[in-house]
């Protein structure tokens, strides 16, 4: 696996995601298409919950996510974060954190980005889901970022940054420590196929709007056409009566257990 991020139909990716601004390497073009992509590519791991896995080529991630009107998670969502903002001239790392949120020791398996824009750093997290980022922050001991009723803090705990949501700590991760695709690959194949990884077990969806996160738990649904119709007009996923139909009974498992 490489980063491939000539294959990128550039252009496709700026009207998913409904972008038609300034498009130099400037952190307000970075701010500009955070948000534009967070709140127009859904948070979701419904292919790692029918057991279908998780490919992140970038061919496959702009296949699924933008032109066939779907979601992903995190490595999905920011490798092709980072395909497209290196196609326009931005700097940036690709770096494996360790999910914290009070669970112990966990393998590092979240995808996050940091960005070189007007002489700084920022970590960008397009694919986060929960409580993560919805603009950038700086990437600086004590930085805080904000937008609608959400606020970030970055900390330090040793050799690790910490991202901070209020009082959780969403995950850490060592900004010298270099990741390579085949780390990527590695990480992704755990988080989609392990039977010790929650998201082949639960049906996380969430669209985040300018001031509500709005989750899969929220529809009210019954059947699997209303599922279908529920995830394509309030969480904008695309998926056919089928899928909606296998998915149904997990997703109840889920809210009653």
């Amino acid at each position: 696996m490489t980063w491939d991020i000539d294959k990128l139909d550039l252009e496709a990716y700026l009207a998913r995601i409904g972008h038609d601004g300034p498009l130099a390497p400037t952190y307000e073009t970075l701010r500009a298409l955070h948000l534009a992509h967070v709140r127009s590519i859904p948070f979701e791991n419904l292919d790692a919950v029918l057991g279908r896995g998780i490919a992140i080529d970038l061919g496959s991630i702009q296949d699924k996510l933008v032109t066939g009107g779907r979601g992903g998670y995190c490595h999905e969502q920011n490798l092709l974060f980072a395909a497209a903002l290196e196609r326009l001239g931005f700097a940036l790392t690709r770096h494996l954190a360790r999910i914290r949120l009070g669970r112990g020791h966990l393998p590092r398996s979240h995808a996050t980005l940091t960005v070189e824009a007007d002489g700084r750093t920022w970590l960008a997290d397009v694919g986060f889901g929960g409580e993560g980022l919805v603009v950038p922050i700086a990437f600086e001991d004590g930085a805080t970022a904000r937008s609608g009723p959400w606020e970030w803090r970055l900390g330090r705990d040793g050799d690790f940054r910490v991202l901070h949501a209020g009082s959780a700590e969403l995950y850490a991760f060592r900004p010298d420590e270099p990741h390579y695709p085949s780390d990527f690959e590695v990480a992704n194949f755990y988080v989609a196929n392990s039977p010790r990884s929650p998201f082949v077990h639960h049906v996380l969806v969430q669209r985040t709007t300018a001031d509500a996160r709005v989750r899969v738990e929220d529809l009210a649904v019954g059947t699997a056409a209303e599922l279908a119709e529920g995830l394509r007009e309030r969480l904008g996923i695309e998926i056919t009566e089928e899928d909606a139909r296998e998915l149904l009974p997990r997703l109840r498992a889920g809210r009653t257990g």
